[in-house]
């Protein structure tokens, strides 16, 4: 009686745990059908959050399968478990091979998480924004590799039981997947690059190339130039003259977003206002003299202006008229309503930037718009010829400030301390670090009264000796 009291027990208990691992091993199933019939449809709206859920779902129950398939086997003794082998081989069979698949899976769209984390890594308009979308593709990484591992576990254990097997030739094809889409993964963490971008094609802003090489000098930031383009080699030339040589790196995709670099120049120019402009006079500008070519091509054009006009104080009116967020472009009645104001300010409105397309220029205002489209500002010292033509305006011209809609090529000058209004419909995050920081940098906010703001702006300009 003794010898025989515990078996129906011990037997309950193997029965239970061969029903629960039979359940879970076809629910494990099912969730990696449900998962994998969803993967012409990730893209829509809410797909793939559910289709990671069955992922980790069938990941999931095909585990608990596996452990009360172990549980069984070890609550079975003598002839139950050499009759109940079969049932439980069938279970870790059809347990191991959905986790093959299943891993693999989530490897892949591990890939694509990864992925697209480190796009947006790559955009975040903050550094402390950008090392932590890497921190969390990475960590993406980490559990695709994890994946990769788990995948061919699952295989090997098919393929030590019946290694011709088709289920065990498609685990380890499942496997294989997931070491590629791990290796892909990690690349992508390799690929990551601290530079910054100086781009020079024209789908780019060219005034963003101030930025970039402002956080080299002030900063001591990595940059790397956009390869192939018309305006490469000017780029280059431009920063091995600013001393920035030993900055260079070659290009290589997955670089940090030049939005950064606006923040960077503040903290600069927060530290220490005049140290940071007089080192980024000397970079940008050098301590050569102005080259004639380009004295003399702004002294011609003031030459030209209406009587009176060349000895007076002025202000630079920039238009802008592109097609990239073309919402933000000058409006030819603002133009006309800042152009009366400088006017009356006593000031002379010098128009630059963008030409409007069929419109004159403005009565009594200096038309220099266009102006680094003339072959004096498109050599190879392009980038210092147009800032040397701001310089030069200032210094021998009387120009006291400018204002215009919010264009990065108005920077470069804000940079080498030229006062500074920019006019934008909101305030604009990205430049808004530079307001309170570069001295003289000014944001306009179109709000009520809003020209007022500026025509006390333009009276201080005029008033400054």
């Amino acid at each position: 009686m003794r010898t025989e009291g515990p078996e129906p027990v011990c037997m309950g208990v193997a029965f239970a745990e061969a029903d629960a691992a039979q359940h879970l091993e076809r629910e494990a199933a099912g969730s990696l059908d449900a998962a994998l019939a969803l993967a012409t449809t990730l893209h829509t709206p809410g797909q793939r959050e559910r289709y990671r859920g069955l992922l980790e779902r069938a990941i999931e129950q095909a585990d608990g399968a596996l452990a009360a398939a172990e549980q069984e086997r070890a609550a079975l003794q003598g002839h139950e478990l050499a009759a109940g082998r079969e049932r439980i081989l069938a279970t870790r069979v059809g347990a191991h091979a959905t986790l093959a698949r299943a891993h693999a899976a989530r490897a892949e769209d591990a890939l694509h998480g990864a992925g697209q984390l480190s796009l947006s890594a790559q955009r975040a308009p903050t550094r402390e924004a950008c090392d932590d979308g890497w921190r969390r593709a990475e960590a993406i990484v980490t559990g695709a590799e994890a994946s990769a591992r788990a995948a061919a576990i699952c295989a090997t254990e098919l393929e030590a039981g019946s290694p011709r097997s088709r289920v065990a030739r498609a685990a380890r094809a499942a496997a294989h997947r997931a070491e590629v889409a791990a290796r892909a993964a990690r690349r992508i963490i390799e690929e990551r690059n601290h530079a910054y971008t100086f781009h020079t094609d024209n789908g780019f802003s060219f005034g963003e190339g101030w930025y970039v090489a402002a956080a080299a000098v002030l900063a001591g930031e990595a940059i790397q130039i956009e390869p192939g383009n018309a305006g490469t080699p000017q780029a280059e030339a431009f920063l091995r003259d600013a001393g920035l040589s030993d900055h260079l790196q070659a290009y290589r995709s997955r670089p940090r977003a030049v939005k950064q670099t606006t923040e960077i120049v503040a903290r600069a120019f927060r530290a220490d206002p005049s140290s940071a402009q007089r080192r980024l006079r000397a970079a940008f500008l050098g301590d050569v003299p102005i080259p004639e070519s380009v004295t003399g091509w702004v002294n011609r054009r003031l030459a030209e202006a209406p009587a009176g006009r060349s000895s007076r104080k002025k202000v630079l009116l920039w238009i802008r008229e592109g097609s990239h967020h073309p919402h933000r472009n000058t409006t030819l009645a603002e133009l006309l309503e800042l152009t009366d104001l400088v006017q009356r300010t006593g000031l002379v409105p010098v128009l630059t930037g963008d030409a409007f397309r069929g419109e004159q220029v403005p009565e009594g205002a200096v038309d220099m718009t266009l102006f680094w489209k003339d072959p004096t500002f498109r050599q190879l010292d392009m980038r210092r010829a147009q800032l040397q033509f701001f310089d030069h305006l200032r210094r021998t011209h009387g120009l006291v400030g400018q204002l215009g809609v919010t264009t990065a090529g108005m920077d470069g000058p804000a940079l080498m301390g030229l006062p500074t209004m920019y006019l934008t419909d909101a305030t604009n995050v990205r430049m808004r670090e530079w307001v309170g920081a570069v001295p003289g940098y000014k944001e306009v906010v179109r709000e009520g009264g809003y020209l007022e703001r500026v025509r006390r702006v333009l009276s201080e300009w005029a008033a400054a000796s």
